[in-house]
């Protein structure tokens, strides 16, 4: 992507999609937008030298790096589309004299108040510009199957002369592109061992909490900083210009820790159902030698009560169901995914192309033929996962969420078990075609019933438009 350009293909952001769109496998496409975001940097030196460890500020002295994802006229145009609400999806903020201020009222955020607002000095924050920018939407959709963790953003717009924040660190991994204008920034290292890659972001800090920034820098368009959760950083705007950034984030509460918190309740009920040792009783003295009050005795059943539970933990993770953990941390992770956003080739050769229309006075072009010959694939690799779960095998899919988050409830289907090994088979042939008759399935009608139910769901695309229209 950061190649020489084909003529007429344009550039910026926008022609930097339209050129991903023919690369074939969607990992590559994400990999290909992930090496382009943190450009000139390699990936492969960024994920060992700076990622969860340290800030990268990357200055490309290119104004139009970024030309085509955000800009003011898409925020004011978002405003004119009356879709914008105070506290939902926009937050008027302030920050002076040590004294962070939200200022939203309540209802649509019409355009005459929202300037007016940023015309008295205040930062305006638009929480999932995704939902109101198809580009920002497309862009995020990729780059969250890079991460295996949503990928969100907010825009912010900050008059000159003014700070929109307080100090504070964020729990989320943080990249900031400078889209218009200009923004100090000062970046903190964590203050304590607690803060470094913190579960939770900070409340607004002072100023007097605060040592030297480790990084000092003025961001200009084109420029990208990034930084880890719990680096404290507060950016303001220089007196002549103003500053539009968007902040790409990703990786929150997706932790060693929090994998274990859905882990171990699993493997402790296991351990509590196969295995008696869990079962039987404490001893019925143990209340009298165990506790803090008892914490500096020395006492042989107090080390003989450490060694048992000691022994129980150790053995707890053989009954670990590590491979159904992940499956629902990938369940909760498509729940959050944004729904991939299609080439025109794709649309034609999908659900979402598919001509049934009314014409001459009834219902044309809605049979969907699938044959034992027609080749199909996935529509991108990241967009199912199956879950054995109580009740029953579930294919968790993303092609039907919404562009605002969480605003629909997680898509699945109950999957006839017999069928695992056709989702599987689909999975590890991508991004290749196969053809209807090689699914794994016991009969000719299993085959076809089951590739025109997944590309109903936008799930599959076939090679060729099944309608010529």
């Amino acid at each position: 992507p950061g190649g020489p350009r084909p003529p007429g293909e344009g550039g910026g952001v926008v022609g930097l999609l339209r050129r991903l769109g023919r690369v074939e496998d969607s990992r590559q496409r994400a990999a290909e937008l992930f090496r382009w975001l943190v450009a000139p940097v390699a990936p492969g030196e960024f994920l060992g030298r700076h990622w969860e460890r340290a800030p990268l500020l990357v200055r490309r002295g290119d104004p139009g790096y970024y030309a085509g994802l955000f800009s003011t006229a898409d925020f004011d145009a978002a405003l004119r589309g009356g879709e914008v609400h105070f506290g939902t999806h926009l937050d008027v903020t302030s920050y002076a004299e040590g004294v962070r201020e939200t200022h939203n009222p309540s209802g649509r955020a019409l355009p005459a108040v929202v300037w007016d607002f940023y015309q008295n000095g205040c930062s305006l924050r638009l929480l999932s510009p995704q939902a109101f920018s198809p580009t920002v939407w497309h862009f995020l959709s990729i780059l969250q199957e890079h991460f295996g963790s949503m990928a969100g953003a907010n825009t912010y717009l900050t008059p000159p002369g003014t700070q929109g924040f307080a100090p504070h660190y964020d729990d989320i991994e943080a990249f900031v592109l400078q889209l218009e204008g200009k923004k100090h920034w000062r970046v903190y290292s964590p203050r304590t061992d607690a803060e470094v890659l913190p579960q939770f972001s900070s409340a607004n800090l002072t100023q007097a909490e605060l040592g030297e920034p480790m990084l000092e820098t003025v961001l200009e368009a084109g420029d990208l900083l990034y930084f880890p959760r719990g680096f404290i950083h507060q950016g303001d705007c220089l007196p002549d210009t103003h500053s539009l950034h968007i902040t790409v984030s990703s990786y929150q509460r997706n932790s060693w820790g929090d994998f274990l918190e859905k882990l171990l309740p699993a493997a402790l009920q296991m351990a509590l159902e196969e295995d008696v040792e869990y079962r039987q009783g404490l001893p019925m003295d143990y209340l009298g030698y165990m506790g803090v009050t008892n914490s500096d005795a020395v006492d042989a059943r107090r080390t003989a009560f450490m060694g048992k539970v000691q022994s129980l933990i150790k053995k707890l993770v053989n009954y670990a169901p590590i491979d159904a953990a992940v499956d629902q941390r990938a369940k909760s992770f498509l729940h959050d995914c944004l729904p991939p956003v299609l080439t025109q080739s794709e649309k034609a050769q999908s659900m979402y192309g598919f001509p049934a229309r009314w014409q001459d006075g009834g219902p044309c072009d809605v049979d969907i033929l699938i044959t034992k010959d027609t080749q199909v694939r996935l529509l991108r690799h990241g967009i199912i996962r199956l879950c054995n779960e109580e009740a029953g095998v579930m294919l968790y899919y993303t092609t039907e969420n919404s562009r605002v988050y969480h605003k629909e409830e997680p898509k699945f289907l109950e999957i006839d078990p017999e069928y695992t090994d056709s989702i599987e088979f689909l999975l590890s042939s991508y991004p290749n075609h196969v053809s209807v008759d090689t699914l794994p399935c016991e009969t000719l009608e299993d085959k076809i019933s089951l590739a025109t139910l997944l590309f109903e769901k936008g799930i599959l695309t076939t090679k060729k438009p099944l309608v010529q229209v």
